[in-house]
């Protein structure tokens, strides 16, 4: 069997940053069993196959696998197969704005994708809102499997929580930029505070400037020991803000900057339209740049 792949690097707008993409098309007659080695073979934080749609007017089928598992949506694959799919269709240089729908098996996820004259950004419209999940794990055990003191969990309103916008995952806010570069994953503690929360991630991030915030992701037990940017996250962020500040009905926009302390830093925004007090509406947004292209053989 062979097989074409493209890598790119997701919310970012240069090579060797951002999060680690790898697209492997045409994966129709692959079975779970072989996706599944193949992402562990790439081993990036996501891998995604791309099918025919089970709806001929929808760009493509997705399934997208972790290293050790599978997941139902992620921004970050979905942003990166957008972009490159859409350029697939487009001259190189040429200016565009398309619509891409991919069929994920959380639903259907719409992203529209531009060029004007530079690196191709892409914005998706979440296929799930983010809500409240199970509940937090109380702010002296979660100090305990991050390395941090008690006190450095939470900041102003915000407190930890369980968000759900696809897969659950602990948000956890810690108090300034020195916490947050502190923080790292102490056993058996972090899993013993994941197991209680439910999830298989946590995701720690504290404000940094005016409707900003940087972040941090770890999910060691799917083969993430850290991750870049997480685009699920992202979407689930806005679940986490309303929940502490209690937003106003109109449009939020976020700026969120990840992957900073580990050499690959990533900018990705957040958006959330609110009517009545509640969330209608949740986008993510960002760039991706491709960095190579091969042929899979086996």
């Amino acid at each position: 069997m062979k097989l074409h792949y493209h890598i790119l690097d997701v919310f970012t707008d240069k090579p060797f940053t951002g999060n680690g993409l790898a697209v492997v098309l045409g994966a129709d007659n692959l079975t779970d069993e072989q996706m599944q080695s193949i992402a562990r073979e790439f081993n990036l934080s996501e891998t995604i196959f791309c099918q025919r749609p089970d709806d001929a007017t929808h760009t493509a089928k997705v399934r997208i696998f972790m290293p050790q598992g599978e997941l139902p949506f992620a921004g970050h694959p979905t942003i990166g197969t957008a972009v490159l799919l859409a350029t697939l269709k487009y001259k190189t240089g040429c200016s565009f704005e398309t619509d891409i729908l991919l069929e994920e098996r959380a639903g259907l996820v719409p992203v529209r994708v531009s060029r004007i004259g530079g690196v191709p950004r892409a914005i998706l419209t979440a296929p799930k809102l983010p809500k409240k999940a199970s509940k937090a794990p109380a702010p002296s055990r979660i100090a305990h499997a991050v390395g941090l003191e008690e006190n450095e969990i939470g900041f102003t309103c915000h407190v930890p929580a369980v968000i759900d916008a696809g897969s659950p995952i602990l948000f956890v806010p810690v108090a300034g930029l020195n916490a947050l570069a502190r923080a790292k994953v102490i056993e058996p503690h972090w899993s013993a505070v994941l197991g209680e929360a439910s999830t298989f991630a946590a995701y720690m991030y504290t404000a940094h400037g005016s409707s900003s915030f940087r972040a941090r992701l770890y999910a060691p037990a799917e083969g993430i020991a850290e991750d870049p940017a997480t685009g699920m996250a992202a979407a689930a962020l806005p679940g986490q803000i309303h929940l502490c500040e209690k937003l106003g009905d109109g449009q939020h926009r976020w700026n969120i900057a990840q992957g900073v302390e580990m050499g690959r830093p990533s900018s990705l925004t957040a958006e959330a339209e609110i009517r009545n007090g509640l969330i209608e509406v949740v986008r993510v947004g960002g760039q991706a740049i491709g960095i190579g292209q091969g042929i899979l053989e086996f």
